[in-house]
């Protein structure tokens, strides 16, 4: 009987209320410019120093191509499951759900990997604050945001986005008012950590964590069936997405090595943009720029929680699971319209991962964007052989420049990434698993019921 009135037969559809500017608003807040730049981007300091320009460059290439990608399969199917309903209408169903099952691992562990590091973001505001409770208090907290409208939620991401905005114009202008160097020279004559010349192979390594420094201008998907005329409107969303975020991490960047007194702390340094704003600013307002990252790493979960919710409306419609699951993750709350209950199971997984440690999270989330990319930028090329993507609202130029570009760029990551014994090797065998579960679901599980990805009118 509850089960019957929390999920009719045919499920409730997601309600068309988001335009551009919401849909941009949301994916922009996914991508997080402001946690990218403090806590990713150190790495490529760390890994490349003052070559951490030419990655970003390389990236920024990579990325363009693989919004173009996204542009045009989005145009075609603005679905909220993504990327696998892309690749199950070009590849079929067996790669479809193989996509589905990757990015039911990067959907739900990226949870409790930002949650785990708001600590080390707010240590010197808040020193000795446990990592775990906090964790899941601020998983918590984007779970409870998650089940409003979309529309409340694409004023209140907006709002931490605009901080976000100040923030990072704050740290530029810090940087080129007290420059102590041409940029010039981050391109003509690249300095390593060691104060030696960087080599090609650290350029290339930093350029991968560029890349997943950039990642989630393709989220915009995942709220493609609550935007108004999506067909025609969702490529602007992502293709904007992923131009502010470059300029969002790419100029505090270059700032923080024009205005840096001294390279080497700089490239050492596990806070290196906190660090030259407290040096050029002071200590407090080191403080405030980590209260800002911390607030940008909750927009980030909120706005995440939002789309993760959508994907797994998406895969219960297509009857994935099985019930009780499909029918809870399908229900519509009648007054927020949202995916209520299924955000709910999304914060609580989320949250009970909090517990297992960092490490292994990080591990396990492998190297699933990889295969996320590689996936769709065979599915593009297909589609366009086949005539399946006809219909899109939007074409990319210079076709096929975008997929082959992506797909030799992933092949030299992949080659960079099994070189690393440490992490690299273990990521992509965990991303291997994960095909290889995915497969085998599908085969055993779901090829006899005939699943089908459902393409909602």
């Amino acid at each position: 009987m509850l089960e019957d009135q929390l999920a009719p037969a045919s499920p409730t559809p997601l309600t068309r209320s988001l335009g551009v500017l919401g849909v941009l608003f949301l994916t922009l807040s996914v991508t997080t410019p402001a946690s990218s730049v403090f806590v990713i981007v150190p790495g490529m300091l760390q890994e490349a120093g003052t070559g951490a320009v030419w990655a970003t460059i390389i990236a920024g290439v990579v990325c363009i191509a693989t919004a173009y990608i996204y542009a045009e399969l989005a145009s075609a199917w603005p679905v909220a499951g993504g990327e696998y309903v892309m690749v199950a209408q070009t590849l079929g169903p067996l790669a479809g759900f193989v996509m589905l099952g990757v990015n039911v691992f990067n959907n739900l562990i990226f949870l409790p990997v930002a949650g785990l590091g708001v600590r080390a973001v707010l240590a010197s505001v808040i020193p000795g604050l446990p990592q775990v409770p906090t964790a899941i208090a601020v998983v918590g907290l984007a779970t409870f945001f998650g089940l409003l409208d979309i529309r409340v939620n694409a004023v209140v991401t907006g709002a931490f986005l605009m901080l976000e905005v100040v923030l990072l114009a704050a740290v530029s202008a810090l940087g080129l008012v007290h420059a102590q160097r041409s940029p010039l020279a981050f391109l003509a004559a690249p300095v390593g950590p060691g104060g030696r010349h960087v080599s090609l192979a650290a350029i290339g390594v930093a350029a991968s964590i560029a890349i997943f420094a950039f990642n989630g201008y393709g989220a915009a998907i995942y709220f493609g069936e609550e935007m108004r005329e999506a067909p025609r409107w969702i490529a602007r969303s992502i293709l904007l997405a992923l131009l502010y975020t470059l300029l969002l991490e790419g100029v505090p960047l270059v700032a923080a090595l024009i205005g840096a007194v001294d390279l080497k702390p700089l490239f050492a340094s596990a806070n290196p943009f906190g660090d030259v704003v407290t040096a050029l600013a002071g200590e407090r307002a080191g403080q405030v720029v980590a209260l800002g990252v911390a607030l940008a790493v909750v927009n980030a979960l909120i706005a995440w929680v939002l789309a993760c919710a959508r994907f797994f409306y998406g895969t219960a419609r297509d009857g994935s699971w099985g019930r009780p699951l499909d029918r809870w993750m399908t229900a519509i709350h009648p007054r927020w319209g949202s995916p209520w209950l299924g955000t709910l199971l999304v914060g609580g997984v989320g949250m009970a991962l909090c517990l297992l440690p960092l490490r292994l999270l990080e591990v396990w989330s492998g190297a699933g964007l990889i295969a996320i990319y590689a996936g769709i930028a065979v599915a593009v090329v297909i589609g366009r052989r086949t005539g399946r993507t006809g219909a899109a609202g939007y074409r990319m130029p210079l076709y096929p420049l975008a997929p082959v570009v992506t797909l030799i760029a992933l092949a030299l990551v992949t080659w960079a990434t099994w070189l690393d014994p440490d992490e690299g090797r273990p990521a992509l065998i965990a991303t291997a698993a994960q095909i290889a579960l995915s497969a085998a679901y599908y085969w055993w599980a779901l090829r006899p019921r005939g699943w089908t990805v459902t393409i909602p009118t």
